[in-house]
């Protein structure tokens, strides 16, 4: 197994290299700053689709239990 020499003097970092741990700059980056848009209410909630399908699953389950005790 060969094993490189090392010089006493190593190569400084060329310029466009990053050193490790930090992060390289953006060139090249078409993103820019923007406005946040507002919230769009109730009709962009998860929980409230999913109570009205939970709701609705049970309006059919609750006509099944009905009919299999003869209510209806």
């Amino acid at each position: 197994m060969a094993i490189s020499p090392t010089t006493p003097i190593t190569p400084p970092l060329r310029r466009g290299l990053t050193p490790p741990g930090e992060t390289p700059p953006a060139e090249g980056s078409i993103s820019e700053a923007h406005v946040e848009r507002a919230d769009g209410g109730i009709w962009e909630h998860p929980v409230f689709w999913a109570a009205l399908v939970l709701f609705g699953s049970l309006v059919v389950a609750g006509y099944f239990v009905a009919r299999v005790f003869g209510f209806t």
